[in-house]
């Protein structure tokens, strides 16, 4: 492992810190880089992320899917986790705390758009950040791929009929070039860009190329990440300052949740006898959020200053580093699998 990877959690942290402190001490850049959007996506946040996540796309083997069928466990994990646990999971933990434990500290409007955020963030599973967390890992990177693009199937018709029920608004609109838009732009595109790559290395140097071509790249990779983390957190950095209470409030059933699922995720994926390479990236997908969709959505329907709106948020603040200690708990637990 080179020096980035070795040492990845000092580098998030770090650029946790420098989001904050950038964002406060020169708002008007950052507010000028968040005006940059197109149906409420931030397209500097989005090339941030097809950086991360290309060098990845370029792994993957297209003559090789064909065979994640002969494995359907891990999918059907992913399916149950993402659709039938999570979402719900998530809105009885926002009740139990924001209604329950914390009445007496949150108004009850506030509360309710608290609650609403945890809701948009249950129910947009991942889909970039889990090519992260895949590769390291060392997930099988074809099944990744299926895996989320089912999700990303799913979610298309699933997203808005369960954030209806959960939110108990039946008419609620769901921004819908926002949940296209966002699929185009971290999945379909890095994949097509992924996969034509991938061929001209091939007939050049007869796949060869391929190695040599991810050890250039995989360090931009790195560079994606950590520059996607340091825009979200600068474009709310004033209201982190403000409101740190509420962040940690709203951050400990986020907590709760996401160990909660990785270890359901994880017992039920060692009972089906998976192989490591597809439990590892399975429980993944199920634990992370699309917080890009999720924060999006948010301030669509709520507004940008809304509880909702500062719920996805810190669910970026508790995901990056959670997953982080995810990621190295499942490669020191790699043993307990065949």
């Amino acid at each position: 492992m080179g020096i980035f990877e070795r040492y990845l959690s000092l580098w998030v942290a770090l650029s946790i810190a420098a989001g904050v402190l950038l964002g406060n001490w020169a708002p008007q850049a950052f507010a000028a880089v968040a005006a940059l959007e197109w149906a409420h996506v931030n397209l500097v946040v989005a090339v941030l992320i097809w950086v991360m996540i290309y060098p990845m796309m370029v792994q993957i083997d297209f003559s090789a899917v064909k065979d994640v069928g002969k494995k359907p466990k891990g999918l059907l994990l992913t399916l149950v986790i993402n659709w039938l646990i999570k979402p719900f999971t998530m809105a009885a933990l926002g009740w139990l705390f924001f209604k329950g434990f914390f009445a007496d500290w949150v108004d009850p409007q506030s509360a309710g758009e608290y609650i609403a955020g945890m809701i948009l963030l249950g129910v947009a599973p991942c889909t970039a950040m889990v090519f992260v967390w895949s590769q390291m890992t060392k997930g099988d990177a074809n099944y990744t791929l299926v895996q989320v693009s089912v999700n990303d199937i799913i979610m298309v018709f699933a997203f808005a009929p369960i954030t209806a029920l959960l939110l108990g608004v039946s008419d609620i609109q769901v921004p819908w070039e926002t949940l296209l838009l966002s699929v185009v732009l971290y999945v379909m595109l890095p994949l097509l860009a992924g996969a034509w790559t991938r061929a001209r290395l091939q007939r050049r140097r007869n796949g060869d190329g391929i190695e040599a071509f991810l050890a250039k790249t995989k360090p931009w990779s790195i560079v994606g990440l950590l520059g996607t983390v340091v825009l979200l957190f600068g474009f709310q950095a004033e209201v982190i300052i403000e409101q740190p209470q509420t962040i940690v409030l709203i951050a400990i059933p986020l907590m709760i949740q996401t160990y909660g699922i990785f270890a359901i995720a994880y017992a039920a994926a060692k009972w089906l006898k998976l192989p490591h390479n597809v439990a590892a990236p399975a429980c993944m997908i199920g634990t992370s959020n699309f917080f890009e969709l999720a924060v999006a959505v948010a301030i669509s329907l709520f507004g940008l200053h809304s509880g909702a709106a500062l719920a996805t948020v810190v669910g970026v603040l508790v995901e990056v580093p959670v997953m982080l200690s995810l990621v190295y708990f499942a490669n020191r637990t790699r043993h307990w699998f065949a």
